[in-house]
């Protein structure tokens, strides 16, 4: 659904998918599909054009500006829960250790070890960077002496969602924007 190098890219003409309500599939990341694959659902009406870039594309008896802005023609209902993997476990936790708030070098963490009979799930591994990660090693926050900013707990997609908006991409194309509820001031 996502491919980084249309972000990387925004002249290979990426196009947002909204699903059927005219919201996106997905914040973060961003539901961008290729213009190839946006005209290919065009084509086989599966989907709407909602908005198009100048840019077109030719046949010898055809011409189309490439969609910008697409929307499903049906509703895909989208998962209670999201998958337990390492990307949206630190999109859960905004991207920030759970013991210092560090930013960089981040890994995660088994708050009860595995050592101990703690499981990894949800509710028992958080973010941490490699140094508070290495100092806790194999103890409890409680045994070594750090705190958690927030207790692990299983989010919903809606939470992550949620938490994804507050990553907008680096680039946003302007018929992109009134789909997208970015924390940004309306005009009057």
């Amino acid at each position: 659904m996502y491919h980084p190098d249309l972000i990387r890219h925004p002249d290979g003409c990426p196009t947002l998918v909204l699903n059927a309500d005219y919201t996106p599939l997905s914040y973060y990341p961003l539901s961008l599909w290729p213009w190839q694959t946006a005209v290919k659902a065009v084509f086989l009406e599966r989907v709407d054009i909602v908005d198009t870039y100048e840019r077109a594309v030719h046949s010898p008896n055809f011409s189309m500006k490439l969609p910008s802005v697409i929307a499903l023609r049906q509703f895909v209902k989208p998962s209670a829960h999201p998958a337990f993997t390492r990307f949206n476990l630190f999109l859960r936790d905004s991207f920030a250790c759970q013991y210092c708030g560090a930013r960089h070098d981040l890994t995660f963490d088994h708050v009860v070890p595995r050592a101990q009979g703690g499981r990894t799930t949800w509710e028992n591994v958080a973010t941490a960077c490699a140094p508070c990660n290495l100092r806790k090693g194999g103890r409890t926050p409680a045994q070594a002496r750090m705190t958690l900013a927030t207790r692990p707990v299983r989010p919903t997609s809606w939470a992550l969602q949620e938490n994804g908006r507050r990553f907008p991409p680096n680039y946003l194309h302007e018929s992109w924007r009134d789909w997208l509820y970015w924390d940004v001031p309306l005009e009057a």
